[in-house]
């Protein structure tokens, strides 16, 4: 066998080839093709041939000597599902038309002609070619039946991410650039750069012909933190030695500056970028790709679908849980089938580069149908617990009181992943896509898909799995949920503004039909505190002045406000309990010889005489030890010679000694 130098008598016909297989907009003079649909070439010979059967075409891909191979001639489809039919023929001229199958392996194919004359086989490189995904071939697994979600999906090259928060949800545009110059290039380089092409070229490559393969092997490279990939994350402190991640704006440069830098890790990015970085090479490889975001999403470190906060008793954030919560999370979702799975969870797949957590010992995630996030089937491949966490965990909230006591006070069961957000097809418009992770909030259906995964998780009620962390050992046993019987609501005043003052409202409400006196402390914080407590309040309006905030602010310009409500504790037998009665004088003129008087069977033992100072506003507080228990009367009698006795009473309940 004689091998030559490549054939320059080929006609690839690769304005006609690229029209037909929509990569007419690659910026690339190589031709581009999409599996499972035929492309035509022409061959212009030196001689006759007296017979088209003694050609024999090698399509190859991936490294010699153990390139996935498919070899196929005129007369006969090879074994690999390739096939080569002629068209027309001329003396010297030979028209070909070639079909790949629709589950051809993906990446850059060199074609070779192998001539049998005689005994003497003869072989020419033709040239090289790129298959890609083919979301127009009703055969192939990212089969997308609708043109205009093609067009989105697989041939917008810019788009919109969302940010922000659930009350105020911002459009970012991204420039995803598949089509310029080098980035299929580049998008071919993130599969070589994988660990799994590292460890064995060979079989990663005969592999690249799934969806689920490809995809999931994009979600770890994307990210650097196991293989030198794309994008090195940063989440806090100053980014000098790198760009910070608010400043990208597209996919482009990013890819640009790794390849350059011969595949050194481009900084700073976060999830937007990821997400962003992702969309861009999937849809360059022809898998139709959009961007998610999920507001308030969370992060189940320990995947018990409970996410755990701990406060102290002053409202400051304890950090004895690793569980967490953005304010928004960035992912993508690719379009294809699961054959692994079964029909049914065909579809949108989820996929997230960003490095959280490591599945199968690597910092990657996806593909998860969304299929089986609603119906909480948390035992199917790839991570579906985490993303069924991420747009369904409660949030529980606890005070500790001391190491050995804590106290269960608030679980939010729909907190978590509200306003899913993705662009919609041919316009920027926001498009929510809660629906297709989750039934309704608060519906029976929701919550028997939450018990579901529960029970799939080995979870064996909210907040607690058969397996305590070590370092959550020394906690008491969750106590049973109550129902609250106060709410409370924090609003704005206005939108904020920077370098204007911040004017909030805190509305409590009195959720059962009994007297409570509530202590509420409010605390602002980006690096800085703001404490203000009150008493026995129905709506509190505070103010965070601009010479507060203006030093603390970070890039995301955002202050959490945390309010603490908690209710004076009920009465007990033989336990002092503080009782405070405050006057206001409705009067012009000074109040004076006041006397208040309490009395209350199983409460106080002889009536009870204060004097009140002159006042506008004046507080009286004493206190009592009941002696009685059950449900008990306390009398009070402001006695004053400007009006007449003014009485009031409260019914407390005296609970027996534990």
């Amino acid at each position: 066998m004689t091998q030559t130098k490549p054939s320059k008598l080929i006609n690839w016909q690769s304005k006609l080839n690229k029209a037909a297989h929509h990569t007419s907009d690659y910026s690339s003079t190589e031709l581009i093709l999409r599996r499972g649909q035929p492309f035509n070439i022409s061959l212009n010979l030196k001689t006759t041939a007296q017979s088209w059967d003694n050609f024999t075409f090698i399509a190859s891909t991936g490294n010699l000597p153990r390139a996935t191979k498919a070899v196929f001639s005129l007369s006969e489809e090879g074994s690999n599902g390739w096939s080569a039919t002629q068209e027309s023929s001329e003396p010297r001229c030979l028209s070909l038309s070639i079909l790949s199958p629709a589950d051809a392996v993906v990446g850059r194919y060199k074609l070779q002609l192998q001539v049998l004359a005689g005994n003497k086989l003869s072989s020419k490189v033709l040239g090289h070619f790129v298959l890609l995904f083919n979301p127009w071939c009703p055969d192939d697994d990212v089969y997308m039946a609708n043109e205009k979600e093609r067009q989105e999906y697989v041939l917008n090259d810019s788009g919109i991410i969302f940010q922000g928060v659930e009350k105020d949800i911002q459009e970012e545009a991204w420039n995803y650039g598949q089509f310029e110059e080098d980035i299929l290039d580049i998008s071919l380089a993130v599969l070589d750069r994988s660990l799994n092409h590292r460890e064995d070229p060979a079989l990663d490559v005969s592999r690249r012909n799934s969806p689920v393969y490809v995809s999931r092997v994009i979600s770890a490279t994307v990210n650097s933190n196991d293989d030198k990939g794309v994008v090195e994350g940063k989440w806090s402190g100053r980014f000098r030695s790198g760009t910070n991640p608010l400043r990208w704006s597209g996919s482009v440069t990013i890819l640009r500056r790794w390849h350059r830098a011969r595949y050194r890790p481009v900084r700073y990015g976060q999830c937007w970028v990821f997400a962003g970085v992702t969309c861009t090479v999937l849809r360059c490889l022809g898998i139709p790709t959009r961007v998610i975001t999920n507001f308030n999403s969370a992060h189940d470190k320990n995947l018990n679908l409970s996410i755990d906060k701990y406060i102290d008793v002053s409202g400051n954030n304890l950090h004895l849980s690793e569980d967490s919560v953005w304010n928004f999370h960035v992912w993508n979702e690719s379009w294809f089938v699961r054959r692994d799975l079964g029909s049914f969870y065909d579809g949108w797949q989820v996929l997230d580069a960003t490095p959280q957590e490591r599945s199968k010992g690597i910092y990657q995630c996806g593909p998860a149908s969304t299929r089986a996030i609603k119906e909480g089937d948390v035992d199917l491949d790839f991570d579906s617990p985490f993303v069924f966490a991420a747009v369904n965990a409660d949030c529980v909230t606890w005070i500790r009181y001391s190491k050995k006591r804590k106290e269960r006070i608030y679980s939010d069961t729909r907190k978590i992943g509200k306003f899913i957000s993705t662009k919609a097809v041919g316009t920027n418009a926001r498009v929510d896509v809660t629906d297709n992770y989750k039934y309704p909030e608060g519906s029976l259906k929701e919550r028997q898909v939450y018990k579901k995964a529960l029970k799939l998780l080995g979870v064996k009620r909210p907040g607690k799995r058969s397996r305590i962390p070590r370092s959550r050992r020394g906690f008491s046993r969750a106590q049973p949920e109550q129902t609250p019987s106060i709410s409370g609501k924090l609003l704005l005043d206005a939108s904020p503004v920077v370098g204007q003052d911040i004017l909030l409202t805190l509305t409590l409400k009195n959720l059962i039909s009994d007297f409570k006196t509530i202590k509420v402390k409010l605390k602002a914080s980006k690096r800085g505190k703001f404490c203000f407590c009150f008493i026995t309040v129905k709506e509190i309006s505070f103010k965070i002045s601009y010479s507060q905030y203006k030093n603390s602010l970070v890039d995301d310009r955002k202050i959490l406000v945390t309010a603490v409500c908690q209710m004076k504790r009920g009465a007990s037998l033989l336990n002092p309990v503080n009782v405070e009665v405050t006057f206001t004088n409705p009067l012009c003129e000074e109040v004076t010889d006041c006397v208040l008087r309490a009395e209350g069977s199983g409460l106080l033992k002889e009536q009870l005489v204060e004097r009140m100072a002159p006042m506008e506003t004046s507080t009286v507080e004493f206190e009592i030890i009941p002696y009685r228990s059950g449900t008990r009367q306390l009398q009070v009698d402001l006695v004053c010679t400007h009006f007449s006795d003014i009485k009031g009473f409260v019914m407390l309940h005296v609970a027996p000694t534990q």
